[in-house]
């Protein structure tokens, strides 16, 4: 870490704190991590990851395929479920790209999660479409030539239930939607899905795209309704705020990403209560104009206030200032004009229920090597939505310490897991994507690696679908979708390719997880 780094962590710095406000609120946040003199001190570590609480990882078997799939500490197992191309129970193969899920279920014997298919238009290996995921709730039924997708595109939800802790079905949940990136879980046992993309598919007979969907696990119909209030832009994820109804959410398009919140009319804590009607807000620091939150040091912290999205389904625009130039999303438009943030992307986030916090992920959050903000290797934020104090915890100061993180999710015992997407790192335990943790003093361990390498008779042994599986080093590929079930006994996290999900079990008692 740079001299001008360490300087940034003097609370008396005008950018670190801006108001006694957001002094006095920072110094609340202290559970899971214990408040900014522990990410002071500990900021010397973060040029690389401390040893892990659980132990060093190595190769583990997968308890289904018997394939050395990841790395894991000593004590840890897993089971691979739900891999692109296994038949779905309509038939249909499961759709690729596996991204951002959650349990939103549990009753009796069965977990039911929903999950993310981060698709537009998808052909298996023999280049045959795939089509739209056939669910009761489909948005965007368009087939088009022009489009590339005659049989229409493949994004969407699917439903993983669990009977008795081991894989029993995959169900469709939501069909017609365009890259479904990541989303949340609600307080009443729903899925909020976020489309990352703003196309508009009018001209070719479809509808507009960028919107939330609420989905139930077995596929209501209203499911095909987007939530038009909550904003048409890349969004990434949300997090429901289960005092309040409050839903935040994030927004992925480089430096022009924004912070929303959006407030519902009615909440009843019920599915389709959201769609009835709410409102946009973006966030902005009090007493100054957009400020710039995309290089963040360790202990910054801002008060905060909301300001009124008034159009949340405005068309993008053309969009160009000091750092950046392109189209960027309507609301984020407005949220500028209104001083409103700016963060580099927005990605994960989560609403932790052990201290009522809510975590950030901003991907790109830093500087690259010739000083762009924006362009660094990831941080992650805590808001403490009672007072509007957004801290920042950890920063990655290149991509040993942290390789873009991506999707997070927090345990019920208060640890955070942060979802590797930077395209692999070398470290101790070789190559691949990681699963890190956060230590309570907000330091980064490597928890689990990506290490997917299959031959065909990989293929032939675990009887995956070769139509849609094909042999080769995944190892550099993300993870997404971590979340854990409620008693937190089991870690389901997804690598987006070659499309599996996993259930990781083991003695999460020895470490902050």
């Amino acid at each position: 870490m740079s001299n001008d780094q360490l300087m940034r962590l003097n609370p008396s710095r005008r950018d670190v704190m801006k108001s006694g406000a957001a002094l006095a609120g920072a110094a609340l946040i202290t559970t899971p991590l214990r408040g900014l003199a522990a990410f002071q001190a500990a900021v010397s570590s973060y040029a690389t990851p401390i040893a892990s609480p659980y132990g060093p990882i190595s190769p583990k078997a997968d308890l289904n395929t018997g394939l050395e799939l990841l790395q894991l500490p000593e004590g840890f197992s897993y089971r691979s479920m739900g891999w692109t191309g296994e038949p779905m129970s309509n038939g249909q193969p499961t759709p690729p790209r596996h991204d951002g899920m959650a349990v939103v279920e549990e009753r009796g014997p069965l977990t039911m999660l929903i999950r993310n298919h981060e698709n537009g238009v998808v052909n298996d290996l023999n280049g045959n479409p795939f089509g739209l995921i056939d669910a009761r709730a489909i948005y965007d039924d368009a087939v088009n030539a022009e489009l590339g997708a005659p049989k229409g595109v493949s994004g969407g939800t699917t439903t993983v239930i669990l009977r008795n802790g081991e894989y029993y079905k995959t169900l469709p949940s939501l069909g017609g939607t365009l890259t479904n990136c990541a989303g949340g879980a609600t307080p009443w046992g729903t899925w909020l899905t976020c489309e990352e993309t703003t196309t508009d598919l009018r001209p070719l007979g479809g509808k507009k795209h960028g919107y939330v969907f609420e989905v139930t696990w077995n596929g209501n119909k209203r499911s095909a309704e987007p939530i038009v209030e909550m904003g048409r832009f890349a969004h990434e994820a949300v997090a429901v705020n289960p005092l309040s109804g409050t839903v935040y959410l994030t927004e992925d398009r480089r430096n022009m990403a924004a912070l929303y919140k959006y407030v519902p009319d009615f909440p009843q804590f019920r599915f389709g209560a959201l769609a009835k009607g709410g409102s946009l807000y973006a966030a902005k620091v009090v007493g100054e104009e957009n400020v710039d939150i995309n290089a963040p040091a360790i202990g910054d912290s801002y008060q905060l206030e909301w300001v009124r999205i008034e159009e949340p389904d405005a068309d993008p625009e053309e969009y160009s200032d000091q750092i950046v130039s392109g189209e960027a999303s309507g609301p984020f438009i407005q949220a500028r004009a209104k001083g409103g943030i700016r963060m580099s992307r927005g990605e994960g986030c989560w609403y932790s229920t052990k201290d009522g916090l809510i975590y950030f992920v901003d991907t790109g959050a830093g500087v690259d090597s010739n000083g762009r903000p924006g362009r660094g290797d990831g941080a992650v934020w805590a808001l403490d939505p009672n007072r509007d104090v957004m801290t920042c915890i950890y920063v990655s100061s290149n991509p040993l310490a942290g390789n873009n993180a991506d999707n997070i999710t927090v345990s019920p015992r208060g640890g955070i897991v942060l979802c590797e997407d930077g395209g692999g790192v070398e470290d101790d335990f070789g190559f691949g994507e990681r699963l890190l943790g956060l230590t309570p003093s907000g330091a980064p361990f490597i928890f689990a690696k990506n290490n997917i390498q299959l031959d065909n008779s990989d293929i032939v042994k675990a009887g995956l679908s070769s139509a849609f599986i094909e042999e080769g080093d995944f190892r550099n590929k993300e993870w997404c979708g971590a979340c854990f079930n409620a008693s937190g006994d089991t870690l389901f996290v997804n690598v987006q390719t070659p499309g599996v999900t996993l259930a990781i079990y083991g003695p999460w008692g020895a470490g902050p997880i």
